[in-house]
């Protein structure tokens, strides 16, 4: 059996197209699925605790404060400074935003920048370890839960970590993760409000899995949401999306259409004023000297490309036909979850160079 997985796994790399092959079925993990499924379990408990009252305002603000901060290391951190090289850091924020990377629990900044940058290389695609071409559930939460394909093993060879690896933080980060992850995401999270008075299991339950299954789905948002529902402005050739709404839920990471189409850019999305937390922070870094060098297009760049390939739904290069043909369940707003254009999604199809990448 092994034997014939190899030889379908060689075809299928020797392809000079990728595209999504829905012939091939994913092979469920089941361990991963038990494992997410308690996580969930727990999480689903901590939330119904902290939303009813039942932890101190102590323990609401800690768990708000490890959020925002926790996030900050996923949004500004591995995202925006480590896989897109958009700003520089000074070794005090670089080691503050690795901290914090470690706290949110998705695996090491290598191996995060490893699948993100594999991700835009081949978005949407059979190479990209999160396909939206296979679903909401599989690019949201599903793709943990099986093997990877063929393609995203083979491809994600070839990506360009040099940087990374030269990098004594990131590499040191990567040899101890999971002794840091035990400190950084689970002990000082839940010892803390245990110290000021909390409950050890409200403690847990809140401060730990609840806190950890909102951010894991705020960022899975990402992969899923802000690739299927939205509109795409500044690129309609591509996949991702605008979403007010993952925006809203993910420090300013839902301004998917801008970000894919200018991935070098600090801010992720085309302004800092709106639903963008993360853009902020780094702003504010630049002004205490922590940030610098912050990469951003240009006005006449971003109109250039909106004019050239936008869909039509831009705030203000768009056009009213354009901007109402826009569909959604229930209300008909951007924050709406459901907002959506009509026309159908692009099919994307890759040669085996992938698209243009700028880190």
């Amino acid at each position: 059996m092994n034997n014939i997985n190899n030889i379908k796994n060689k075809e299928l790399i020797t392809s000079k197209d990728i595209g999504t092959d829905f012939s091939y079925k994913h092979e469920i993990v089941w361990k991963n699925v038990v494992v997410f499924a308690i996580l969930h379990c727990l999480g689903i408990w901590g939330i119904k605790i902290l939303v009813t009252g039942g932890v101190s305002w102590k323990t609401f603000a800690w768990a708000t404060v490890l959020m925002i901060c926790l996030g900050q290391g996923i949004t500004s951190g591995a995202h925006r400074l480590f896989a897109h090289r958009s700003y520089k850091a000074r070794t005090p924020l670089k080691l503050y935003l690795t901290l914090m990377q470690t706290g949110s629990g998705q695996n090491s900044i290598y191996i995060w920048v490893r699948d993100h940058r594999l991700h835009h290389r081949y978005s949407d695609t059979d190479a990209d370890p999160h396909n939206s071409n296979r679903g909401f559930f599989f690019s949201h939460i599903g793709w943990l839960m099986a093997k990877k394909h063929p393609y995203v093993k083979e491809f994600g060879k070839n990506i360009d970590m040099s940087d990374l690896k030269a990098d004594s933080m990131v590499m040191f980060q990567k040899k101890y993760y999971w002794y840091l992850y035990g400190l950084i995401a689970f002990f000082i999270p839940v010892i803390v409000p245990w110290y000021m008075g909390e409950t050890f299991k409200n403690s847990l339950l809140v401060c730990y899995f609840a806190r950890y299954i909102l951010q894991l789905n705020g960022t899975w948002l990402v992969n899923s949401a802000a690739h299927l529902y939205g509109t795409r402005p500044y690129d309609k050739n591509i996949q991702p999306v605008e979403s007010w709404f993952v925006s809203l839920l993910a420090f300013g990471e839902g301004w998917h259409n801008y970000h894919h189409t200018f991935p070098w850019d600090y801010k992720a999305a085309e302004l800092t004023q709106f639903l963008n937390l993360s853009a902020k922070f780094i702003e504010l870094w630049e002004k205490w000297g922590l940030a610098y060098d912050l990469k951003s297009a240009s006005p006449e760049m971003v109109a250039k490309r909106i004019l050239k390939v936008g869909d039509g739904t831009h705030y203000y290069l768009g056009n009213d036909e354009d901007k109402l043909g826009v569909t959604a369940i229930g209300p008909l707003h951007p924050l709406n979850p459901t907002y959506n254009v009509t026309y159908p999604a692009p099919n994307t199809i890759l040669s085996e160079a992938g698209l243009i990448f700028n880190q």
